[in-house]
């Protein structure tokens, strides 16, 4: 019988063995086997686990981010209410179920706070534990020596002159030269010799560490900054006053925490504004160079009044809060009386602007007016120049030629119904029109100084000058320097951890041939490190400047660089 034949019987008998037992012997130990339980606790220990990984980490911080996304394609509410109820009213059934899933409140919803929460939680329980494992690692000591220090990546040997140190001196000169390279090193005894441990690049993992930390300090300051911030935009006339109450802003978006206790007590002034446009360039005549808002501002109640200058980018800083200069215009001065002759509307009218040429839209509306009220809309023109169609431009944002065009109408403005409207729009559908340049009354076309009697004695209205305006942001925000500092720290601990290489490297020396002293080192990276070669060929020239060498030997001889006259024997390393 063949060597097959002889396995295939025996095969054939340990079925047969197998079935008279009752089935094969691995079926009888898995009925035996109980499943362990998790339990509560380990449920939660494995859930804990899950969650403070990196991996979990990374995938909360990609989640962040896609959370994120609806903030940018759906208007939110802290930032335009009105907007908000505008998507609503043209979208009903699409806006109602948004609303639903808070696509309107995208970074104060219940999902978005709850991965921000995890991905705050993952961080805290991935980073600190490190932290703590990292603490030892830096008090214990350096890797064991390794027996054959020859396996090593990178291996030399020197061999010194019988006259030259001893082993033991050779081992305590070595630990100093590694230690002025940056190493922790070890010195150990052993039976026939000594040897020294050295690591060196701890700094790598103390910035991957911070670089986490920094992530968690800037999370933290967001977070504070959502809490506490605010910001609101006010338009300023020059002459005109502000006080930091919130009844005195024309919006204001609070953070989810904020008290009007936080306000802090100043005001400023509007005394001047400036506006510098190219006159020279043949191509680009007539745009802004330069703004520049004069301020008096004053801290609190008791403080004393000083000067600020205003610019674009350049803003100021009062209580703790910030002002920028987003904006500027014309505010044209009128006066408007009713059909009894009172004045019924007496003060700048905010224009805003339209296009570079400063051409505004302008909309006035006296609500106590009698026995009608009256509103107008129509355009401030800057520099009018009327062409031969008729209709009056602006030619130059200057005010070389200053003109109002107006339209007016009479009625019920809306304003008593007590629901608030945007003073920029003038809802005219349920207005009779007075004045139009179709009909037979024509527009109304004012230079400053004069008047205009308005149709079936409603009233007039009279252009008395131009002033400036100014658009302010202020914005508060608490949590914006700890950001800024985290966001500089990671960027450095980034750098760290990705420049800065983790190294051991080790030296023994033992009593040679002739008395003489041979030591030999080796070298091992954690992680890719493509300069191990060039710190194998320093560290060499380190030994042969402190020691009397005989031979230096190192693997791959060829592409070091000696540095004494002695003869060089390279050394292979054993398979």
């Amino acid at each position: 019988m063949s060597q097959e034949d002889n396995v295939r019987a025996s095969r054939a008998e340990q079925a047969q063995s197998g079935a008279e037992s009752g089935g094969p012997r691995n079926n009888r130990q898995r009925e035996d086997v109980a499943l362990p339980s998790l339990g509560f606790w380990g449920t939660l220990r494995f859930i804990w686990t899950q969650l403070t990984s990196m991996r979990t980490a990374l995938m909360l911080l990609l989640l962040l981010a896609v959370a994120a996304v609806p903030g940018s394609l759906f208007p939110q509410r802290p930032a335009g209410p009105e907007i908000v109820n505008q998507y609503l009213e043209d979208h009903p059934v699409q806006g109602e179920w948004l609303d639903r899933f808070q696509m309107f409140d995208v970074y104060s919803s219940v999902w978005f706070s709850a991965i921000y929460i995890l991905l705050f939680v993952s961080l805290i329980g991935c980073v600190f534990p490190r932290a703590i494992k990292h603490a030892r690692d830096l008090r214990s000591a350096p890797p064991r020596t390794p027996r054959r220090l020859s396996r090593l990546p990178e291996y030399g040997r020197v061999v010194l002159e019988p006259a030259g140190p001893s082993p033991a001196d050779a081992v305590a000169e070595a630990a100093r030269i590694l230690k002025k390279r940056g190493y922790r090193t070890d010195i150990r005894q052993e039976a026939d010799g000594a040897s020294v441990g050295a690591e060196r690049g701890y700094v790598r993992e103390i910035g991957n560490l911070l670089f986490h930390i920094s992530l968690i300090g800037v999370l933290a300051f967001m977070a504070v900054g959502g809490l506490l911030s605010y910001s609101g935009q006010k338009i300023i006339v020059e002459g005109e006053g502000f006080a930091n109450t919130l009844v005195a802003y024309d919006s204001f978006t609070p953070g989810s925490a904020f008290s009007e206790d936080q306000l802090a007590p100043f005001s400023m002034t509007l005394d001047g504004f400036e506006a510098e446009f190219d006159r020279e360039s043949e191509t680009h005549y007539g745009q802004p160079l330069d703004f520049t808002a004069h301020m008096t501002v004053q801290d609190g109640t008791g403080g004393e009044p000083r000067q600020e200058e205003l610019k674009v980018n350049h803003p100021f800083d009062i209580g703790g809060t910030r002002v920028y200069l987003v904006g500027n215009g014309y505010a044209p001065e009128v006066t408007v009386r009713d059909g009894n002759g009172d004045i019924a509307f007496q003060g700048p009218v905010v224009a805003q602007v339209q296009d570079q040429l400063y051409t505004s839209l302008m909309v006035i509306k006296a609500p106590d007016a009698q026995p009608d009220q009256l509103g107008f809309v129509g355009f401030f023109l800057p520099t009018a120049y009327t062409g031969e169609d008729g209709v009056a431009v602006s030619v130059d944002p200057e005010l070389y030629s200053p003109e109002l065009n107006l339209n007016s109408y009479s009625g019920d403005l809306g304003l008593d119904g007590g629901e608030p409207q945007n003073v920029y729009v003038l809802n005219t559908e349920e207005l009779t029109e007075l004045n139009n340049r179709n009909l037979e009354s024509g527009g109304i076309t004012l230079k400053p100084g004069e008047s205009y009697d308005l149709p079936q004695g409603k009233g007039s209205i009279s252009f008395d000058g131009v002033q400036r305006y100014v658009g302010l942001d202020i914005h508060y925000d608490p949590g914006k320097w700890g950001v800024g500092f985290f966001s500089v720290l990671a960027l450095v601990s980034l750098v760290v951890s990705l420049f800065v290489r983790r190294r051991r490297a080790w030296v023994r020396s033992a009593t040679g041939p002739e008395g003489s002293t041979m030591v030999e080192y080796g070298l091992l990276a954690r992680g890719e490190d493509f300069g191990l070669r060039e710190e194998n060929v320093s560290l060499r020239r380190a030994f042969e400047k402190a020691w009397p060498v005989v031979a230096p030997e190192t693997e791959a001889e060829n592409s070091a660089t000696t540095t004494s006259s002695t003869a060089s024997t390279p050394q292979n390393r054993p398979e």
